[in-house]
């Protein structure tokens, strides 16, 4: 049976790479100084931040039924189904959609929606699972039961450089942002399963990446068995340089970084340019 397995650019694969790997890659949409956008498309990654230090009013959407609906057509012409892995449910109506579409009479047991709750590296690291277990011969029902299985061996940490954008995203109020400037606070965030919560508030940037190195040795040590057992990535927006110097203390302190992307717009309009991630995920065992 051929399997399609298809995701969105949350995930962070680059329409490019989307190709190289034969998965296609559904953009994600944006409304900006009310012009649309789709990521990957006509809005990369460097004229989204030029607009963000513009102040331009920003707003997230979903795929439009009818995009989504088009590309799964395109692809059951050359495959029997679909595995399609979208962002997390609780993080966006997207996969909550999609799951509703593909109970259509032409998708119904064709396209099989994976709400895993992941988003980023994380969802990226779902996307290879998925083709690892469909060429293990995994049909698409069996590929979508067990990364939904496992949806939560994964956790990802963020820390911010300017903490402007997630008071505009209402996360925080503006009395506690302008308290943060003045101590120099860095949240950590932290993304696992549907939410995105605070974590730690540390002084400096310093000790926000001391702040996630040391819950990230305690999660691959306690909660996965060690460091054997998963994948490392780190995430960045905009400041590749800094990700790098972040990827060294991983490598020293915990184990090998397989993937380091930049963080999806989608996330990036929340936390801005010079935000830092650190994530892990446990490895499949067939």
């Amino acid at each position: 049976m051929s399997i399609c397995i298809m995701t969105d650019s949350n995930s962070g694969i680059t329409q490019e790479e989307g190709k190289k790997l034969g998965v296609p890659v559904v953009p994600m949409p944006f409304t900006i100084n009310g012009k649309d956008y789709l990521e990957d498309i006509n809005l990369g990654q460097e004229e989204f931040y030029n607009l963000l230090d513009e102040k331009a009013v920003v707003l997230t959407s979903q795929p439009s039924a009818g995009a989504l609906m088009d590309m799964w057509k395109k692809e059951l012409k050359e495959n029997e189904a679909i595995v399609y892995i979208p962002m997390s449910s609780g993080l966006s109506k997207s996969c909550e959609t999609a799951t509703f579409l593909s109970q259509e009479k032409e998708f119904k047991n064709k396209v099989f929606v994976v709400n895993n709750q992941r988003i980023s590296v994380t969802q990226k690291q779902s996307v290879l699972d998925a083709m690892l277990l469909r060429d293990k011969g995994y049909s698409a029902s069996e590929i979508k039961d067990y990364l939904e299985k496992v949806k939560m061996e994964s956790t990802i940490y963020i820390t911010v450089d300017s903490i402007d954008y997630l008071r505009r995203g209402g996360r925080i109020t503006a009395a506690a942002a302008t308290f943060a400037k003045l101590l120099k606070i860095k949240p950590v965030l932290q993304i696992k399963g549907e939410k995105l919560d605070a974590f730690d508030k540390v002084r400096g940037m310093k000790g926000a990446k001391r702040s996630m190195l040391d819950q990230m040795k305690k999660d691959v040590n306690e909660l996965f068995g060690g460091v054997e057992n998963v994948h490392l990535y780190v995430a960045y927006t905009l400041d590749k340089g800094t990700a790098d110097e972040f990827i060294k203390m991983v490598e020293e302190e915990i184990g090998h970084v397989d993937i380091c992307d930049p963080l999806s717009l989608s996330v990036s309009c929340h936390i801005g340019p010079g935000a830092l991630a650190i994530a892990c995920c446990k490895k499949i065992v067939l």
